[in-house]
């Protein structure tokens, strides 16, 4: 994507304006957050969401989407009617997003932003619905739209109370795979897309986060 001299560079993002108008709780307490605040190389901007949506996430997330050299901000929005979508914004607002789970109360959980499959174009995944549909999801941001790449159900990468998000992309050498748990966490799991398909193994024993740790550092699991 061509860029302008002039354009700003994101630098950083934090959600702010707490708020617990969206009794979800997912994450553990009843604060959700109702702004985005972006920083640029010029200045900060706030994002205020309406009275039916909130941030419903653990932190912003930075990664140059749209390959011009400059990070957009990924972020968990959701809808209260509609529950959660993924969304993207740079320094004008919201750019892209996929659509909203479709039901109050229904959250997805990120894993990461890459190229995933090595074609130049860049990929996000999450887990939709942790504790229901246990389904992940690939979408990729071309031509200033997320569309839809790949699903595979099985995965999982949060339990309801959880304040953090379980695993993650690592890259040991072989190209990116995105690390979760499988659906009853008993396993630590390793996928990858390759041909526009989802591919799974089982790399270990799931006890705790420090599974999710070791497999993220290459490390060998029990």
């Amino acid at each position: 994507m061509a860029t302008s001299a002039c354009a700003e560079t994101i630098v950083s993002a934090d959600y702010a304006a707490p708020t617990d108008r969206y009794a979800h709780g997912i994450l553990g307490d009843a604060i959700e957050w109702g702004a985005l605040e972006i920083t640029t190389d010029t200045g900060t901007r706030r994002f205020v969401l309406s009275e039916d949506r909130v941030f419903e996430d653990v932190a912003p997330r930075l990664a140059d989407v749209d390959g011009d050299g400059s990070p957009e901000v990924i972020v968990v929005e959701t809808l209260a009617s509609a529950g959660a979508q993924l969304a993207v914004y740079d320094e004008t607002g919201k750019i892209a997003a996929t659509p909203h789970i479709g039901q109050t109360n229904r959250w997805l959980a990120p894993i990461g932003i890459a190229d995933l499959d090595g074609d130049g174009a860049v990929e996000i995944a999450y887990i939709d619905r942790p504790h229901l549909a246990k389904t992940l999801r690939v979408w990729r941001y071309r031509d200033d739209a997320l569309v839809p790449v790949a699903d595979l159900p099985g995965l999982t990468n949060h339990r309801i109370g959880e304040r953090d998000i379980g695993g993650g992309l690592r890259d040991c050498g072989d190209g990116p795979e995105m690390i979760t748990a499988n659906a009853d966490w008993t396993q630590v799991m390793a996928t990858r897309l390759i041909d526009g398909q989802l591919t799974t193994r089982s790399i270990g024993v799931h006890v705790d986060r420090g599974s999710f740790a070791t497999a993220l550092a290459c490390e060998a699991l029990p």
